[in-house]
Order: structure tokens, then sequence, then C-alpha cells
């Protein structure tokens, strides 16, 4: 197998030739959008299943909404279309034709639609619509919903997984009596994502909330998770939104309280995409390919068995066999790999490229001595275990393993976190990578030129974030609290 584009060379080429070469996604004929292969699909099925069982617990239900909103939708909450209209892509007519030429099919120019609908960039609209069927009391409230869906978003400059034109996601629409109910069920869903993120991806992140510049079109306040690549740059991992009562407002949504008076509902939205797929990818995979947290892998245990004729086969085939059968008896998701079309070492490259979390192998004197060869993913290293303890010794590694990923880039990131008090030095850390843990002025405006002059974002202002004077690094003005401000994917 060809060797990686090494990160340190080019960061960018080594993630499109791994996300390429281990099987994840590939462009497609259509551009912007991407195929999602199948074992990167069995990697975004964990991270579904695990959330959708996260979300019931909280009480959520999955609902489905149409992927076409009509446009007047739109022009009903003015921070939402203006925050979406140079993404949304437009259905005009619903008909074809014959070419009368003969060269193929046109667009039937009579079959145009009385109005034209959006294909759905974000789903709040046509929710938000419906639920003004729904609701009449406070006894219809709170609603906990949660859809699964493909969003479409125009992109002009695309990256599989990190930015496309079509994207999977899941949205969850809530809706309450209380601002406190909403603002309450707002931040759980961080938590729920925080959470997510930090035990299943095994990626560590900062809670905070956007900056007016950076919340979410519609939104009173946007909370997110922020994580840090290992280039240095920052991705914004889920996002939670209060919507206070601005599409309530927008579509009619009102309530009769406990006491008879009519009320308009409040909102929350909250997301994550496959974004997170890259999420993952840069931030524990290496130059000699995947690495994926046990939690997540499709294959947590690969077994190869090593022979030189028929006879060995038999024996050593019968007991990684047998080593199979405890492993998934422990409920642990095995591959034996017993093809002959490969040899061992091909294999080994391949799962290893895969970022399978462990290895397993035996041959004729692993069989006689009875003991295995195991390698770890993680660690590139490998040791000789007895076979009768293989099973305990199993899973036990892969909680290892899933405790080292976090821990290893938790630390990457932590030292990574610049506290920064003059435009020299945080200048200095936007151009080797991290996070600059900064003073600014509270204006859009010095937002904006740190971002002019940089690049560099306010990813968000941390929760809990201690009080604390100082002064703007841009422009000196007073400052009572530090932000936390990246170069951002």
């Amino acid at each position: 197998m060809e060797k990686l584009t090494p990160r340190s060379e080019n960061y960018s080429q080594w993630y499109n030739d791994l996300v390429l070469r281990a099987g994840l996604a590939e462009h497609s004929a259509v551009r912007g959008c991407m195929v999602i292969r199948p074992y990167g699909y069995s990697i975004w099925e964990r991270m579904q299943q695990t959330l959708d069982a996260m979300f019931k617990e909280t009480g959520h239900e999955n609902a489905y909404f149409p992927l076409f909103i009509p446009k007047s939708f739109f022009s009903k909450e003015a921070n939402h279309v203006e925050g979406f209209a140079k993404e949304c892509a437009i259905v005009t007519h619903y008909r074809l034709k014959n070419a009368p030429d003969g060269t193929g099919v046109i667009v039937d120019e009579e079959a145009r639609l009385e109005e034209e609908l959006i294909v759905r960039p974000t789903s709040e609209t046509i929710i938000w619509n419906t639920y003004r069927n729904w609701i009449q009391s406070y006894r219809d409230l709170p609603i906990l919903l949660n859809q699964w869906a493909n969003v479409v978003r125009w992109e002009m400059r695309t990256r599989l997984f990190l930015r496309t034109a079509e994207f999977l996601w899941q949205e969850g629409h809530t809706a309450h009596a209380t601002a406190e109910e909403a603002i309450a069920e707002t931040k759980q869903m961080l938590d729920v994502y925080a959470e997510f993120a930090e035990k299943t991806l095994a990626i560590p992140v900062i809670k905070g909330v956007k900056t007016p510049n950076e919340r979410f079109a519609g939104a009173l306040d946007t909370y997110c998770i922020e994580a840090l690549m290992q280039d240095g740059k920052a991705l914004q991992a889920g996002t939670s939104h209060f919507l206070g009562q601005n599409f309530a407002k927008a579509f009619d949504v009102k309530f009769a309280n406990k006491e008879g008076k009519q009320e308009y509902v409040w909102a929350t939205s909250w997301g994550v995409s496959t974004r997170l797929m890259g999420a993952l990818i840069m931030t524990h995979s290496d130059d000699h390919g995947l690495v994926l947290p046990p939690k997540l892998a499709p294959i947590q245990v690969v077994i190869i068995p090593i022979y030189r004729n028929d006879e060995e086969y038999a024996a050593v085939r019968a007991k990684c066999e047998e080593v199979y059968k405890e492993l998934k008896n422990l409920g642990i998701r095995v591959k034996l790999d017993d093809n002959d079309k490969y040899k061992p070492g091909w294999k080994f490259s391949e799962y290893e490229f895969k970022g399978v979390p462990i290895r397993l192998a035996m041959g004729p004197r692993d069989l006689a001595s009875q003991s295995i060869e195991l390698a770890r993913r993680d660690t590139l290293t490998k040791s000789m275990e007895n076979i009768n303890d293989i099973g305990i010794r199993v899973i036990n590694l892969l909680d290892e393993i899933q405790v080292n990923l976090f821990e290893k880039a938790r630390k990457f990131r932590d030292e990574r976190i610049y506290k920064v008090d003059t435009w020299e030095d945080f200048t200095a850390v936007m151009e080797k990578g991290g996070f600059a843990y900064a003073h600014w002025d509270g204006t859009g405006e010095t937002e904006s030129k740190i971002k002019e002059l940089t690049k560099a974002t306010i990813r968000c202002i941390p929760l809990d974030n201690p009080q604390e004077n100082g002064r703007c690094i841009l422009t000196g003005k007073p400052s009572n609290q530090r932000v936390l401000f990246a170069v951002a994917y």
C-alpha cells in the first residue's frame, strides 16, 4: 500500500488521502456532494445509534418533516433568511420533456411551480409552521422532537465530511411554555453533545456560547462545543440554540397558559452532522492511517491466522475460530479474516490503515505455546498474550485504548491553549495554530477586524468564564473577560 502524505508535509492532502484510501467516502458525480462508502457509513451509524439512545433517555422522540420548504416560509423570520439566503438550492419546476431536436431532456417551462421550494438547509420554518397546528394549550407542551435527515447548503469550496453541499445530520426542535424551560433544554443538549464527544468519540471539547456575530441565524443564544484538530485549527463539533420566541412569533404559534392567557411558545434547536467524521479523523489518526476509538470502530478486533500449508491452516484456523466465538459472545465486534487471497502482511497493513483497535495473529508456533500476538493500533505496540486469558485481556484493553486516545487528545489540546495579552503574541499563536485565550472589547467591529487580519474567529466564550479585567488585544479598550480565538474549519 502506498504511504500517506505525511501530516507535517501537507495536512490537507493527508486528510484527503486518508478519507479516500480508508474507504470512508469519495467525491460524487454531483459537484460538491460525496458518496459515503460502507465503512464510513458504518462509523456514522454507530454515532447515530449512540446519540439516538441519549436523545431518547432525555425524553425526545424521532419524527420526519419534508425535504422541501415553501419559499414564503423563509421570509417570515428576517435573521433566519438572511443567514441562509446565499446557501439555498431552489426547485422551480416539476417536469421535464424531450428536447425538440432530440438531444436529450429539457425543463418544461409550462411546469413552473406556483411557489418555489427550498431544498431543506435546516428545518425550523417547516417545523414551526407544523407546530402551529399541534399546540393550543399548555397541556400540549413541551414538544421534544428530533429528526435524522439530510440537508443542502450550497458550498463553493468543499471537503469530504467537513464541508459538502449535502450532508447528513440530526436536528432537534423543541417547544416550551417558558423561557427557563427552553434555556434548560438548550444547555442539557449541549451537555449531551459534550458527553458524546468525550466518552464516545474520545474528543476533548470546550463548552461555550457564541458571540452575536457567530450565533445561529434566528437564535437569541447559540451554545457550542469546540475541539482542536492536530493542525492547530478549531472545529465546531456541535451547537445548541435558544431561539426565544422568534419562530413562534413568525409562525403565530401561541398557547393558552394555566390562567387562559395566550402566550407565544419558546423554542430550541440543536444538531450535529457528518462533520463529526472529519473531527474523528483529524483528532486521532496518524501517518499510518485511520485511528478509531473502540466504541465507534465497526471492527474492534480482527483475527488473522498465519499458516504455510493446509495442515497448519486447519489447526490454526480451528483455534482462531474458538477465539472468535469467545470474543463475539463477550459482545465484541470481531472479524476472523481467513481470506487466502491476501498474505498476512498485507492484511496487517490494511487493518492498521482502517484503524481497527486490536489485531490478533496466530501461527503454528503460537498455537503450540498457547499464545497469540496482540497489536494495538493506538500505540503501534505488540505483545504476546496467553490465549486462555485473551477474552478478559481484550475487554480491558479496549477500555484502556478508549481512555488513552482521549487523554492523548486532551494533552495535545491543553498544551495549545495560550493565554495572550499582546497583538504580537496573538498573531504568533494564529500562525502556529492553537487556541488563543485573549481579551476582546466586546464589539462586532473588532471581532470582524481580527478575522480580516488573521482569519481567526471567536470560537466561544467558555461557560463559567471567570471575570477578569484587561484590555482588548487589538484596540486596547477595556475588557472584563477573555474569549477563545482560533482559525477554524
